[in-house]
């Protein structure tokens, strides 16, 4: 094991046991080590079925940034386990705007769960989603529209704005007899 190895498994033990000031510390060096960090989170998030655990690695995920989100994808489409999909997608919807095309990417997954995780981190995302799933309501495949305006709806205020622009003026009303 290399120092690099054996700190990182040191940060992610005390990650796991550690009091909340020696939490914060592990997650601080782990992001400093970066992505040599995000095998190792990952793997631990696998094994360690404890939900604070799992949220503080998500965390750090999340935090390294754009060097982790082709790993975390790759994750989130191959992982059976939905816990650990949900932590993941949670990691990916807490990096915000970088994670967003590869995000919408899912949308088009022939697999109802993984776009299904998907829409919960583009609407951690929020507000930076709103445009590029709003372009998404005129994709050629039903099956992004469909989600791209369910998550629009999902999101609130600034999803329900752009779907009802989107639709525009008596879309989606029914005829009134009257």
């Amino acid at each position: 094991m290399t120092g690099t190895e054996g700190d990182i498994g040191a940060r992610i033990a005390t990650l796991k046991e550690g009091d909340l000031p020696a939490r914060h510390g592990a997650e601080e060096e782990l992001v400093r080590l970066g992505v040599a960090a995000v095998e190792p989170l990952i793997e631990a998030i696998r094994e360690t079925p404890d939900t604070d655990f799992r949220w503080y690695a998500a965390r750090v995920l999340a935090r390294i940034g754009t060097p982790a989100i082709p790993r975390l994808v790759q994750v989130l489409r191959s992982e059976k386990d939905p816990g650990v999909r949900r932590y993941i997608a949670a990691s990916l919807g807490e990096m915000g705007e970088k994670a967003v095309d590869p995000l919408m990417a899912l949308l088009s997954d022939p697999e109802p769960e993984l776009r299904g995780f998907a829409a919960l981190a583009l609407c951690r995302v929020g507000r930076p989603a709103v445009q590029p799933l709003s372009a998404a309501l005129d994709d050629e495949d039903e099956t992004v529209r469909s989600c791209a305006a369910l998550i629009l709806w999902q999101m609130g205020e600034d999803g329900i704005e752009a779907l009802g622009k989107a639709l525009g003026p008596g879309e989606g009303e029914g005829k009134r007899d009257g």
